[in-house]
């Protein structure tokens, strides 16, 4: 089960982009027609991006935070949260962590895909990819990755070797250990080169081997014939068919050939056997484990504050403004200040939403920076870390908040600015207003029933 990201990341939180050897211009057609398929766009922009990120010809990015790559991305944290654990999941990013009195930070570090010769042999992806796309489109594909070859067994090999063509002279007064020793790495460097693939990151947690090897005697089956490859090929047969242990004891016996090894292809096709036996022709689909963030059961209906909450703690700040302005996008300004108070303070996604909407509609939709500055700092005294704590806390200190806004919008400093009207609240700020306003400033001033409909609705829209 996919974990919620609350307690994994943040947007605060700063990341690092490595690559595990030089990707190629190849790596990205191959990333792009084989593996996408199987993991979706949104997994795709985040590799990309996070390759975009790397400058050519290196292997190390600048630090960044991930609030960054959410606005880039133009999606919530929650899914970038899902997408990097796809990525995990099918061998393309290896993360790492590293905590501190400071922080949280990771490093991101990028995987080589497979060979399309690895992958189209790799008796997983290369079976969910046909079920994914079709016969038609695989062998497409597989013609798009495969070009004609040449027999040269008329042909003789007369290329000279490296002594025919150069000889060494000797030099007494050069030292070559001094090459050796000079073409090592200096400390804390590497080479930049090329890899492959390591592919699918399998375990043995959910596959007991132990039992599959106490079904099989010695003399059945010598336990030389287990190697790595023969390994590797059971797990992932195991996983993909569903095979246990107890079931996998006879496809393995009927795998053997003559000198006593097991077949990989044979074990391949006899496990594929079993699966159709048992489940028709259907091939198995690849999907992950994750519960739908929404909607709830139906018999448990999420009231509208716990609808609003969710919301605020799965939605990027960028489109929380968006929603607010009835989907037109939030000026540059607006964005900057968000960012150097979300930077600044280090609130929670949560958090920044509620203070986003409790600033907005105090100031009559004015993103006041100075005012956004002063409450957040106050939350995070108060080590503030979630949207309903944060809403409890505005409703505690509404007063308090008031007269910083009255301060901070005096009439000398804003000569002849329009009071800010203080009867202007969030929809989870359950208050009566304290001031009258007479039926002129009502008609100057927006419909607040109406932008509260409005937010409502874009609410029900974004939940579809």
């Amino acid at each position: 089960m996919m974990k919620k990201h609350w307690n994994e990341i943040q947007p605060i939180d700063h990341y690092t982009v490595g690559i595990n050897g030089m990707l190629q211009e190849y790596d990205r057609k191959i990333i792009t027609f084989l593996y996408q398929p199987l993991i979706g766009s949104a997994c795709y922009s985040l590799y990309m991006s996070l390759w975009g990120e790397v400058e050519e010809n290196r292997l190390w990015s600048t630090n960044s935070t991930h609030y960054h790559l959410m606005n880039i991305l133009s999606v919530n944290l929650q899914d970038v949260y899902e997408a990097r654990l796809k990525l995990e999941g099918i061998g393309l990013l290896k993360t790492y962590e590293h905590k501190n009195n400071e922080g949280r930070s990771f490093v991101y570090e990028l995987q080589s895909p497979l060979s399309p010769q690895e992958f189209f042999h790799d008796g997983m992806l290369n079976v969910y990819l046909y079920r994914k796309i079709g016969r038609t489109h695989y062998l497409r594909l597989k013609k798009f990755f495969t070009d004609s070859s040449m027999d040269k067994s008329e042909y003789n090999d007369i290329t000279r070797s490296f002594q025919d063509v150069f000889t060494s002279e000797q030099n007494i007064n050069f030292l070559h250990h001094d090459a050796n020793s000079d073409s090592e790495a200096e400390p804390n460097t590497q080479y930049v080169q090329y890899s492959s693939g390591a592919g699918l990151p399998l375990d043995e947690i959910d596959f007991d081997f132990q039992l599959l090897l106490s079904g099989l005697s010695e003399s059945m089956v010598p336990r030389k014939a287990f190697t790595t490859a023969v390994k590797e090929t059971v797990l992932k047969l195991s996983y993909l068919y569903g095979i246990n242990p107890l079931q996998m004891k006879n496809i393995v016996l009927s795998s053997l050939n003559s000198e006593d090894e097991i077949d990989i292809e044979l074990l391949r096709k006899t496990a594929r056997d079993w699966y159709q036996l048992h489940t028709g022709d259907q091939l198995p689909d690849l999907t992950t484990r994750m519960k739908p963030t929404s909607p709830k059961p139906k018999d448990k209906p999420m009231s509208q504050e716990e609808e609003l909450i969710e919301y605020l703690e799965t939605t990027s700040p960028k489109d929380v403004l968006s929603d607010i302005s009835n989907g037109s996008s939030p000026s540059k300004s607006d964005l900057q200040a968000v960012e150097e108070v979300l930077m600044a303070q280090k609130l929670p996604i949560g958090v920044m939403n509620v203070l986003i909407q409790y600033v907005l509609l105090k100031t009559d939709m004015k993103l006041t920076k100075g005012y956004m500055e002063k409450i957040a700092s106050h939350w995070t005294r108060k080590k503030i870390t979630t949207a309903a704590q944060a809403m409890d806390l505005a409703k505690k200190e509404h007063k308090q908040y008031l007269e910083w806004a009255d301060g901070k919008n005096n009439p000398r400093k804003t000569r002849g600015r329009k009071p800010i009207r203080t009867e202007k609240l969030p929809d989870w700020f359950k208050e009566e207003p304290n001031k009258q306003t007479n039926q002129s400033d009502e008609k100057d001033d927006f419909n607040l029933d109406e932008e509260r409909r409005k937010l409502e609705e874009e609410l029900k829209n974004f939940r579809k």
